[in-house]
């Protein structure tokens, strides 16, 4: 079991239809330390008028650890694009879509892209809206896959990257603040791992 923690922003620019968004995040191979990966992204979307879709293009900063040990195992330099479309279903069902394009850098690796997918539900419990007091259930899915197999030195990796499988439990705080925390089952075609999670959104 490992822990993770995030911090989520976003902002509007004067209630335009662009804005900012970032998270840090801390992971952990155990719950209370042994670094898995520390990540720093940030990026500014877009929003089309008359619609609830979100356009984004950003750059993130990852360092990686090694299992029980303090040694760092690589650095990398990520550009990234996506969209996200939220989607009502009913009076309760609250998802979205995120499709996501990564070019990545990494430390003694050849250049390298990754698809992402993700699903993500929430279900509003005490109320029917996703409003402040309102507790909710959170679950979502992505899949990850390589953009190639040979990343350099002579070493192959499989398309298929990892999946990551989430189930938690949400609180609204206020208009502008959420927090969750759950758990994640993270599996590639050579190991999984469970996780728990804690998450705090906040709409600056």
């Amino acid at each position: 079991m490992g822990s993770w923690f995030m911090y989520a922003f976003n902002t509007e620019i004067n209630e335009s239809q662009w804005g900012f968004q970032g998270d840090i995040q801390h992971r952990n191979w155990n719950v209370s330390g042994d670094l898995e990966q520390l990540l720093l992204r940030g990026g500014v979307h877009y929003t089309p008028k008359n619609s609830r879709l979100k356009l984004t293009a950003g750059y993130a900063y990852i360092q990686s650890g090694y299992y029980d040990s303090s040694e760092i195992q690589n650095h990398e330099n990520r550009i990234y694009q996506e969209a996200r479309i939220p989607q009502k279903i009913g009076s309760r069902f609250y998802l979205a879509h995120r499709f996501r394009f990564e070019q990545r850098i990494v430390q003694n690796q050849d250049f390298r892209t990754r698809f992402r997918y993700a699903l993500s539900i929430d279900v509003p419990i005490n109320n029917r809206l996703l409003i402040p007091k309102t507790w909710y259930v959170t679950v979502y899915d992505e899949i990850f896959i390589n953009g190639q197999k040979d990343i350099g030195n002579d070493i192959q990796v499989d398309l298929f990257d990892r999946n990551r499988a989430y189930f938690g439990i949400g609180y609204i705080i206020s208009p502008h603040l959420k927090s969750t925390f759950g758990f994640l089952r993270q599996s590639t075609s050579t190991w999984s791992k469970n996780q728990f999670v804690l998450s705090l959104f906040h709409n600056i």
